[in-house]
Parts: structure tokens; C-alpha cells; sequence
């Protein structure tokens, strides 16, 4: 079989006119309970602290940040993987685990692919099996669930008379990837979740998943949510750019206003933290100092004060709030924004 038993999962209200929001998240909450010391005071690690963001149909949202800096967190609780504290989550309108849109309904139509390629796969389980797993779950009878995995298999590159039978063990890196795509891609979803999908793999292996990422994009009208620290990459596959620090957002944007122009400090130190291979174009300065504060007692104000070259005294006393700064671009600094009393901030607006 030369092509996957699916058809496109885009919406046909989805063509034509402004893209529309697939999944909208409100106030996104999830701390973790730990002690300090032996019989200490119990306290929280606020791995993701009041995030709001859009997806919108059709899009590559990229997600980037710091290791601790709650990407993978956020992924985690969208998938439903781990339970929420608090927030709202809305997909194409509907509350996510509401009685309109309960989760099973929701994880049919949102599927991940985590970093680890071999530890996602069931070692017991051939390739052929794992994929036809989830159809087979949901009610797609055994010779049809079965169909659709060859195809799937031939439509990421992987000969299903060869890998169908195959065991984890047996491929390598890249193809066990590509055994992951073809398994979130086995109940059609509409959003998958790539959570440092490439980030394992070697340059070359990593190019060829990612074209293969945006093919399989264009054919089934797929939307994306790609988490990455790898910028190039995030550059190369996104439409939309989400910058987090510490639990929350610091600036979210179109790609190429984001990676070109970042409204926020810490964006930019990001960008500059980039390898380069160009030996003129390689900084000696380290131009971020410090690590992340504790996620256990953040400072006041913005959280990326202790590390900022623009900070004033008013970034400890005021959390900045994310506003835009252009066209469909925001930032949480105080510096970019109007009468916020930041010395650098432009000048309150007159009323119209």
C-alpha cells in the first residue's frame, strides 16, 4: 500500500478568511508540592503560573525557553498527561473536559510525540500494532485499524513489508520517530503535540523530519504546538513564536517579528545564545548571566529582573502584563509599554 488510509482533518469552515483559534488556554495553572529540608514547610514549584495563549487553525505555534522554564509542563497538562490546578482550556470553542467536549472526545483529536523515541513505544509491541493500537481502541475494526498503520507507515518513509513486524529494538533513532509520527497521526487528529520531537536526533536525520513534519502538515491540515530550546529549528518550522521564563509567558509573536525583532530582554539574549558557525559572527561575552531563579520563590515584579540589563526599580514592584507591542505581537516588559514608569518605557499615549 502506497498511501495512508486518512483523510484531511481540516475543517472545511477552516479555508478561506482569518485563521481562527483551535485551542485557546486561560490562566493555565500547575504547581508541584515539595518539602524543604527534613519535616520542613511544605512549599510549591510553579512550574507553569498563569499562561494564556492561542493556537490557531492551520499554524505552528513554537514554544521556547530555558530547561525548567515550563515547555514541557505545559504539553504535559494540554494532553491532559497531568491534572491541572487551575484554568481554562478551550478547543475549537468547546471546553475541554466539559460533558460538550469530555477528554476522551478531546485526546482523539490531540495527539503528542515525546523526545524519548523508545521509551514512547511498548517494547512488547511491534510497529505494526503500535500504531493500529489507538484506532483499534476507539472503535475502528482489526483489518481496517490494521490497513491504516501500513499506510501510515509507507507515508513516513518506513516500508510497511519491512517495519511492520519489526520491535522497537530493532530501528533506529530516526525510525523510531517516525513510527511515533505515524501513531499520532493513526486517529487523525487535528493538533499534535511535538514535545522536542527532533531534538534526539542527529543533524541529518533531524532535517529529514522535519520536511517530513511540514508535508504531513499541508496534506492532512494539521496544526502543530512544536516544543524546542533549538531556535534554528523553532525558525525554520513555526508560524508563531511563544517565549516562556519561569512559568509564564514573557513574549509571544509572528516568527519572523519574534526571531528578528524580540520586544523582550531575555528573547533576545536567547537569540544571541545561539551557536554560530561563522567565526566572525561568535560572541566571547556571555550575555545572559546567572541561572533561572527558584521556581519555588520567584521574585517580585518581573521574574527576569535579577537578570536583566533594562531592569528599573519598578520591575520588582509591578508584574509586567503581556501587551502588544506591534500587530499581533506581545511582550511582559515593562520597558515596551506606555506610562508603565519604566525609564525607558515611551511615553504614556494621549487619549484619544
Amino acid at each position: 500500500m502506497n498511501a495512508p488510509v486518512l483523510t484531511p482533518s481540516i475543517d472545511p469552515r477552516d479555508r478561506g478568511g482569518p485563521a481562527q483559534p483551535l485551542l485557546s488556554v486561560s490562566g493555565l495553572v500547575k504547581h508541584f508540592p515539595v518539602r524543604k529540608g527534613l519535616g520542613g514547610q511544605k512549599q510549591v514549584v510553579r512550574a507553569v503560573d498563569g499562561v494564556d495563549f492561542e493556537t490557531l487553525k492551520g499554524e505552528t505555534l513554537g514554544i521556547v525557553g530555558e530547561s525548567g522554564c515550563g515547555k514541557s509542563t505545559t504539553a504535559k497538562l494540554l494532553m491532559g498527561l497531568i491534572e491541572r490546578d487551575s484554568g481554562e482550556m478551550l478547543f475549537d470553542g468547546e471546553a475541554v473536559g466539559s460533558r460538550a467536549l469530555p477528554w476522551r472526545a478531546y485526546r482523539r483529536q490531540v495527539q503528542m510525540v515525546f523526545q524519548d523515541s523508545y521509551a514512547s513505544l511498548n517494547p512488547r509491541m511491534t510497529v505494526e500494532a503500535s500504531i493500529a493500537f489507538g484506532p483499534k481502541v476507539n472503535g475502528v475494526p482489526g483489518r481496517q485499524a490494521v490497513e491504516r498503520a501500513r499506510g501510515l507507515l509507507a507515508r513516513v518513509g518506513l516500508e510497511p513489508k519491512r517495519f511492520a513486524g519489526r520491535y522497537p529494538h530493532e530501528l533506529s533513532g530516526g525510525q523510531r520517530q517516525r513510527v511515533n509520527i505515524a501513531r499520532a497521526l493513526a486517529l487523525e487528529p487535528r493538533l499534535v503535540l511535538l514535545d522536542e520531537a527532533v531534538s534526539a536526533l542527529d543533524k541529518s536525520v533531524e532535517a529529514q523530519v522535519l520536511n517530513l513534519l511540514l508535508d504531513l502538515k499541508a496534506e492532512f491540515g494539521l496544526t502543530y504546538i512544536f516544543i524546542s530550546h533549538d531556535l534554528n529549528v523553532v525558525r525554520f518550522i513555526s508560524d508563531r513564536v511563544m517565549v516562556m521564563y519561569l512559568g509564564r509567558v514573557s513574549e509571544i509573536g509572528p516568527s519572523d517579528a519574534v526571531l528578528a525583532e524580540p520586544a523582550h530582554p531575555y528573547t533576545g539574549a536567547l537569540l544571541h545564545s545561539m551557536p554560530s558557525l561563522d567565526p566572525d559572527n561568535r560572541t566571547q561575552v556571555a550575555l545572559l548571566a546567572g541561572d533561572p531563579p527558584n521556581p519555588i520563590d520567584p521574585p517580585p515584579g518581573c521574574r527576569f529582573n535579577p537578570r536583566c540589563k533594562l531592569a528599573a526599580p519598578v520591575c520588582t514592584q509591578v508584574e509586567p502584563p503581556l501587551d502588544p507591542v506591534a500587530p499581533a505581537h506581545r511582550a511582559a516588559c515593562l520597558a515596551r509599554q506606555p506610562g508603565s514608569g519604566h525609564p525607558e518605557a515611551p511615553a504614556a499615549l494621549a487619549a484619544a
